[in-house]
């Protein structure tokens, strides 16, 4: 099985609009994937419309984000009618990925907003319910480790897929700095149920940088996840500080691929 490299369309936010991303990344050199929408306006079809003809022949979607704050957390709301409308803007995303036919939404889910206890067996009923609405779109959920949300701690995940069996996950690595823990950590409570990994890189100071210039051992990442026998696509999710020039980037994109190939001999 193989790591392959992709980026993230929220690395170019906000110097290009979503629909303009597709061609900056094909021209660093890459063939996979992540589309964030991240406005309302873009969870509408006539935006996934427009999305499926950028898109192109060369590039492919491995998956779709939302912005988390405009409804995930309310899709767990006690209120029928706050979900319900909630659930409304779910499948307008799930829509939106199976027109771009992408495998995985990466969730977000609730976040952390008072100090008040959630239970798990809930959150775990409330995501299968949404792994079978995805399903119905040929889309399978995968919940995201974030240090401000539910999911900020490695046993979180089997908790939860212990009620959602067709839950799987995402690992963030800068998510994972910020929450104090390894990124190995979340690895290793994931397991075979791993879609896709965010990169990025930090140095010894813990500013993040551009895969390749800080101290993340990606070699020893990529090995390890290559250790369950999967297929795993590993997409470069950068904020606008992270990085000085779409150059820098292409070095980044240039080094994980050369990671990549010697992990997957």
């Amino acid at each position: 099985m193989s790591i392959n490299v992709g980026l993230s369309t929220a690395t170019f936010f906000p110097q290009w609009e979503t629909e303009d991303t597709f061609q900056v990344i094909e021209g660093l050199g890459v063939d996979k994937c992540e589309v964030f929408l991240r406005t309302f306006s873009e969870y509408e079809e006539s935006f996934s419309d427009l999305l499926q003809e950028r898109v192109g022949k060369v590039l492919s979607v491995h998956s779709v984000h939302s912005l988390n704050s405009h409804f995930e957390p309310e899709l767990f709301n006690i209120g029928d009618r706050t979900r319900n409308d909630a659930e409304v803007l779910f499948r307008k995303v799930c829509s939106a990925g199976k027109k771009l036919n992408a495998k995985f939404y990466t969730f977000h889910g609730p976040s952390i907003l008072k100090r008040d206890t959630y239970k798990e067996k809930r959150v775990g009923e409330v995501c299968a319910r949404l792994t079978s609405i995805s399903g119905e779109y040929g889309i399978k959920l995968s919940y995201e480790n974030v240090y401000w949300a539910y999911y900020n701690f490695p046993e979180f995940f089997p908790l939860i897929e212990a009620y959602a069996p067709d839950l799987y996950a995402t690992l963030d690595i800068k998510q994972a700095k910020r929450a104090g823990i390894s990124h190995f950590d979340f690895l290793k409570k994931m397991g075979k149920k791993l879609s896709t990994v965010h990169l990025s890189d930090y140095n010894n100071q813990g500013t993040l940088c551009v895969p390749g210039k800080g101290v993340v051992d990606f070699y020893r990442l990529f090995c390890e996840i290559n250790n369950y026998g999967i297929d795993v696509d590993c997409m470069i999710e950068l904020y606008k500080d992270d990085y000085s020039s779409l150059d820098e980037l292409k070095e980044s994109v240039d080094f994980l691929k050369n990671v990549a190939f010697k992990a997957n001999r």
